[in-house]
């Protein structure tokens, strides 16, 4: 079967070139596929903007008009990070009804798996409010759609992004049905995510923080995966898996100080294909978050088509960090104890 992505044109209009989240950040990927061959290997799914139904799943009808009115009067800034432009409330809505898109594929046997290549991203999106580069919160609206199928009972959202995204957390955090797992650097912006967020009211324990200090590296997440987010998957036992794939922890973003590498996130990532394959027959979607060192971003969604092909291959042309790595066993154990791993 098919690994599948999501695209249309309408995503590079979303755009502000003085920006760290451009238009450029996307072409940049398409042409790395491009020119690695992998596009041609690959299903293209046609998006379609996401319904008021769906969205209003996960965000308030006055967040959403205020995205469409400063879109139709020009553009203009939800905050200081978070710009809207003219084609932004477009972009945004094709954005989480492509990943939508994608997950009705997955579950329709259309494709096994895939990579929904949208901007503007989503995971710090709240119901009220957007933030942190996000427009409307594109992984939570795709989340709330298949459980609405009803082919899905529960769903564990992974997110390696640098950034904590407290917009996913939020909208799941009462919801058994929905476990949220988040790697990211702490503290650093959203300033969300601390380890004993763990889930509240009937979501208690459904949620995993891993707040890391700067430097961990690739050895660091490596540990994370293996001790906790393993047996933590498999007790939830899911029937769909979603990430936010976020390259920003990458040794040399811009935007971040931690210390993985490509073949690291390469790790992670064929760890994540192979939860889903244990777990679900292999359902495992992936939807573009940060990321601001071109190449580095480009190659990381590459390896994670290699991932979900079944591939060993791992491209890495930027190599390993020059800093050391720093030890995260006292928060591991912490972290055991508190979802009972001991």
């Amino acid at each position: 079967m098919d690994t599948g992505y999501v695209y249309d044109p309408i995503y590079l209009e979303h755009d502000l070139p003085s920006h760290p989240e451009n238009a450029g950040r996307l072409k940049h990927i398409l042409g790395t596929l491009e020119s690695e061959g992998m596009l041609a290997r690959l299903r293209l799914l046609e998006p379609r903007p996401a319904t008021a139904e769906e969205l209003q799943r996960v965000h308030t009808p006055a967040h959403i008009e205020r995205v469409r009115r400063v879109a139709e009067a020009g553009g203009g800034h939800l905050d200081l990070d978070t710009y809207v432009a003219p084609r932004s409330f477009d972009a945004a809505l094709t954005a989480a009804g492509g990943l939508v898109r994608a997950v009705k594929a997955v579950l329709a046997g259309e494709v096994a798996n895939g990579f929904a290549l949208v901007r503007p991203p989503g995971h710090h999106a709240t119901a009220r409010q957007g933030m942190g580069f996000c427009l409307f919160n594109n992984v939570a609206v795709a989340a709330a759609a298949s459980l609405a199928t009803g082919q899905v009972q529960r769903v564990f959202i992974a997110d390696f992004d640098v950034h904590h995204g407290n917009g996913t957390q939020d909208a799941f955090d009462d919801d058994p049905a929905v476990f949220y797992f988040s790697t990211h650097q702490y503290p650093y912006y959203p300033g969300t995510g601390h380890w004993r967020e763990t889930g509240t009211g009937a979501g208690a324990g459904s949620v995993l923080n891993v707040p890391l200090p700067a430097h961990v590296g690739d050895a660091g997440y490596a540990e994370v995966f293996t001790e906790l987010v393993w047996p933590l998957v498999e007790r939830f036992d899911p029937d769909l898996i979603l990430v936010s794939a976020g390259y920003d922890g990458h040794w040399r973003d811009p935007l971040a100080q931690m210390n993985l590498s490509l073949t690291g996130y390469a790790w992670l990532e064929q760890e994540l294909v192979r939860m889903a394959k244990h777990l679900c027959d292999g359902r495992i979607l992936f939807t573009l978050e940060g990321g601001y060192q071109l190449d580095v971003l480009a190659y990381g969604v590459l390896n994670s088509f290699y991932a979900m092909l079944g591939e060993d291959t791992v491209a890495d042309p930027v190599g390993g960090s020059p800093r050391p790595e720093r030890p995260i066993g006292t928060l591991i154990s912490q972290l055991k104890e508190m979802h009972s791993l001991n």
